[in-house]
């Protein structure tokens, strides 16, 4: 009996010092740096419904990346920074109405702006912010490089910048797949390094691209922004990309144009949207962050822009989110 007491004794000794051993000195497998761990959490207290949540723990600085907080109405990239829930997109837009839409934007509370170089407005989002009262800090700026720039990608961030007259871009996007889109992301990521861009990510890549196409990069995306609305909803899509850390940005969340009065008019979002004495454009916007997906709806209305940010003051049921689901049709708008 002896014996085994003093066999356990010498076990529970060898057990403990190789415990501390593994807890000390082991190498860093987050390739963040060494004083910081990545930490997946399984269960988060108003953790948004499909998304991954991550914690980066940086020295005595806990980071919780993709979380949705509707108080603050942000969420944390997996880059560090916070990025507004809703969204203003600027697509068509021409110079002068871009500029009165951002600034009705601005005024009205809203913070993320939508822009690209296909858009050709970055120089009216540009000139909206610098006019503004709000401060730079607070304002996040999304901007897009289109395919026809990827083989010369460093030069075409610099023009970006040149045109919005701004120290840096909050969020910078490939447009969509194409040749030298790797190479790309690869100026975008020195860009990171530089300082002229905080956080990078991707516009129309799904499941299979993204397969391909993040084996191949250093710096994982922050976003990925793609076409959702109720009809369109990807649902493997979504949680897919989340689940990697990724946060998913919608773009024609009321379906477009020519589709939109049909989607606003579906019985359905109606009846939602008269219970809780909202419009059925309020009901899919807030569809959508309840489902973890930061909308950014295009309006050159300041009214629409206004109504669209006023979104935080109910809640849809589990059953209306049901409802809402049992919508999609698979049915794409566009054909990126």
């Amino acid at each position: 009996m002896r014996r085994l007491s003093f066999g356990l004794l010498i076990t529970a000794m060898l057990f403990s010092l190789v415990s501390c051993g593994n807890g000390s000195g082991r190498p860093s497998e987050t390739g963040i740096d060494d004083n910081t761990t990545m930490i997946d959490q399984t269960e988060e207290t108003g953790k948004t419904e499909g998304a991954n949540v991550t914690e980066m723990q940086k020295g005595e600085e806990t980071i919780k990346s993709g979380v949705f907080d509707f108080e603050t109405k942000t969420v944390m990239l997996n880059s560090g920074y916070k990025m507004p829930l809703m969204g203003l997109g600027t697509y068509s837009l021409d110079y002068d109405t871009c500029v009165s839409s951002v600034t009705a934007f601005l005024d009205s509370g809203g913070r993320l702006i939508d822009t690209a170089y296909m858009y050709h407005n970055e120089d009216a989002v540009g000139a909206a912010v610098r006019a503004s009262d709000v401060p730079r800090e607070e304002i996040f700026v999304t901007t897009k490089l289109y395919p026809n720039q990827y083989g010369d990608a460093a030069n075409a961030i610099d023009d970006a910048l040149e045109k919005m007259g701004l120290e840096y871009i909050d969020l910078m996007l490939l447009h969509h797949p194409g040749t030298d889109d790797v190479k790309a992301y690869q100026a975008m990521e020195q860009a990171v390094t530089d300082g002229k861009i905080r956080s990078i990510g991707l516009s129309n890549w799904y499941i299979e691209e993204l397969k391909s196409f993040l084996p191949q990069i250093t710096i994982m995306p922050a976003v990925v922004q793609n076409e959702i609305h109720p009809y369109y909803q990807e649902i493997d899509v979504v949680p897919y990309i989340q689940e990697a850390g990724i946060v998913v940005e919608g773009w024609y969340p009321f379906g477009g144009r020519g589709y939109t009065q049909e989607l606003l008019g579906d019985e359905t979002i109606s009846a939602i949207a008269d219970t809780h004495g909202v419009t059925s454009a309020q009901v899919i916007l807030r569809w959508n962050l309840q489902r973890g997906v930061v909308v950014i709806p295009g309006s050159s209305n300041p009214d629409h822009i206004a109504e669209n940010l006023d979104i935080f003051g109910f809640e849809l049921t589990e059953d209306e989110m049901e409802k809402l689901k049992s919508l999609n049709r698979d049915e794409k708008h566009d054909w990126y």
